[in-house]
């Protein structure tokens, strides 16, 4: 369990799907909030919407292009500043553009990983210097069921980019064990946003459903967590251990 209330909390890629439902939440719970995504405009949208629900907390926001590495750091230190400090960062803007590798569409799959994991790993950078130098605060990286076994075709390019991300995460755990800055990996399975409008399974769970076990589960503050955890976790768990002829139909 978290041994403090993380009020301050930066969430990025917050203008939509699970960032923006998390966002929601929080807002709904009184949090001082830093969103960053890279369309204000629907940033600006969701603050004016957030800022007049009853109890709302501070809301900041900011436009950050992930892949535009130079600019993280600083955008995510202004952020913190305005924010009056940080508690918990979630690092969650994605992409999931990809197509079989070798068929003339290597941008889709260049973007997916730039964003994913490099994009990711800057955000992190910028994070854990503001976390290393007050000594404390959660660091929480959103990864994916897809990222516990390297999947075919269209998904090859983005489960290799949420693997990465598990298994920076996996290091910093081993870093940072036994001291007050916590890391947790988070790994969703199909939840209905735009990242997955064109997948059609019948393990699909709802958005709302979806956030909120999302958000119950990073309140946990787990070293890892598979959301919601009916029908992912086994679901998760098989993926480790089943054979090719099994994954290869799974897109």
């Amino acid at each position: 369990m978290a041994s403090r209330r993380r009020t301050r909390v930066l969430i990025t890629g917050a203008s939509s799907g699970l960032g923006e439902g998390i966002a929601r939440t929080y807002a709904g719970q009184g949090r001082d909030l830093a969103l960053a995504a890279r369309r204000i405009d629907r940033l600006g949208q969701l603050k004016a919407e957030l800022a007049v629900a009853p109890g709302a907390g501070r809301i900041e926001v900011a436009r950050l292009d992930v892949t535009d590495f130079d600019t993280v750091g600083p955008v995510v230190a202004d952020l913190v500043e305005r924010l009056g400090g940080l508690d918990r960062a979630i690092v969650n803007a994605g992409a999931g553009k990809g197509a079989p590798l070798g068929t003339g569409k290597a941008h889709a799959n260049l973007e997916t990983v730039q964003t994913n994991l490099t994009g990711a790993l800057a955000q992190v950078e910028a994070v854990l210097e503001v976390f290393r130098a007050q000594g404390f605060g959660h660091l929480v990286l959103m990864s994916s069921v897809a990222g516990q076994r390297g999947l075919p075709k269209a998904q090859a390019a983005y489960s290799a980019s949420k693997a990465g991300l598990t298994a920076l995460g996996e290091g910093l755990q081993a870093e940072f064990a036994g001291t007050p800055i916590v890391v947790s990996v988070i790994k969703p399975g199909y939840i209905e946003t735009d990242i997955n409008a064109g997948l059609r399974s019948p393990m699909m769970v709802s958005r709302e459903a979806g956030v909120a076990a999302l958000a119950k589960a990073i309140e946990r503050e787990p070293g890892e967590a598979v959301v919601p955890a009916w029908p992912w976790a086994p679901v998760s768990a098989l993926l480790a251990h089943a054979p090719t002829e099994i994954t290869r139909r799974m897109v």
